[in-house]
């Protein structure tokens, strides 16, 4: 019964580990704000024909509307705008560790929240997780790496990093109960999309300067705006609902967080350079802190 909510878990973190590589260069192009803004509505358009053609939205339990309401503010709104604005200051590498703090926050507010304890072998697998994660981060990426370099204050970055980490996992968290109650993830995460994509609209029509992109939209950089989003936004994030409805918070979390071991491969197609070796070790330890949190 455990194995399917872990293995959605999983697929979600290859999800955002392909995201966050699409998206670095259109998240420069065009700025943190009109990424966020374009990747919402076009997500939320489409996971609403998803839902609508397959009959989900009878599902929602919509008693939950605080906590929709909640989750789209945080979850979606201030953590993808300061984990965008992250990607866009710091780079990838260091995004990626930021946000493997969720899985600690996660199961601190799962614990204050919903009374959920881990099991030794969970804590131990996910500890293992965890040393894996930061090893792999640590020597993935180098000092050389213009996509690695630091735009502005490191402090601004870590800052950005921590909170996008602590919104998503309240984010997801919030929705618990209201998967609980009957509500199909998809349908979730088009509820969540449409009403982030809606207060986003309403943010972007305050005239500051600094919502607005200098970059001359092409087909060709929507399409790459886009894409990114539907990975993260509608797939990933549906799956790691799934999860967190059907297993324990803070173990879910951790599953979805492996996107920096998972990226390891991509970034060897993308530039040629094979990771260094401890990057490796550190993927292995995730490989073998996942195994036995599965498998006990």
């Amino acid at each position: 019964m455990l194995a399917l909510p872990a293995v959605a878990a999983l697929v979600a973190s290859l999800g955002w580990a392909v995201g966050i590589v699409l998206a670095q260069f259109p998240a420069r192009a065009v700025g943190a704000f009109e990424f966020t803004r374009i990747q919402l509505i076009a997500c939320a358009a489409i996971m609403s024909v998803v839902c609508a053609v397959l009959g989900y939205w009878g599902t929602v339990a919509w008693d939950h509307w605080p906590a929709f309401a909640a989750s789209i503010g945080l979850g979606i709104l201030l953590g993808n705008l300061a984990m965008i604005e992250c990607l866009r200051r710091g780079g990838p590498r260091r995004t990626e560790l930021l946000l493997a703090f969720k899985a600690p926050l996660v199961a601190v507010m799962a614990y204050m929240w919903m009374g959920e304890t881990v099991s030794v072998p969970g804590l131990v697998g996910g500890a293992v997780i965890l040393s894996g994660i930061v090893l792999a981060i640590f020597f993935t990426g180098s000092a050389d790496d213009e996509t690695d370099a630091v735009d502005g204050s490191l402090g601004v970055v870590i800052v950005l990093g921590i909170m996008a980490a602590a919104c998503h996992g309240a984010g997801y968290l919030l929705m618990k109960p209201a998967l609980l109650a009957g509500t199909e993830p998809l349908a979730a995460s088009a509820v969540r999309l449409t009403g982030a994509a809606f207060l986003i609209s309403l943010i972007a029509l305050w005239p500051f300067s600094g919502f607005r992109s200098d970059t001359e939209m092409t087909p060709l950089l929507l399409f790459r705006v886009i894409l990114p989003g539907f990975i993260g936004y509608g797939v990933s994030s549906s799956l790691l609902l799934y999860a967190f409805a059907n297993f324990n918070a803070g173990l879910a979390a951790i599953l979805g967080s492996l996107s920096p071991v998972l990226v390891l491969p991509l970034i060897s197609l993308k530039t040629g350079v094979m990771p260094h070796p401890l990057a490796w070790a550190g993927a292995v330890l995730a490989i073998a802190g996942t195994a036995l949190m599965i498998l006990y």
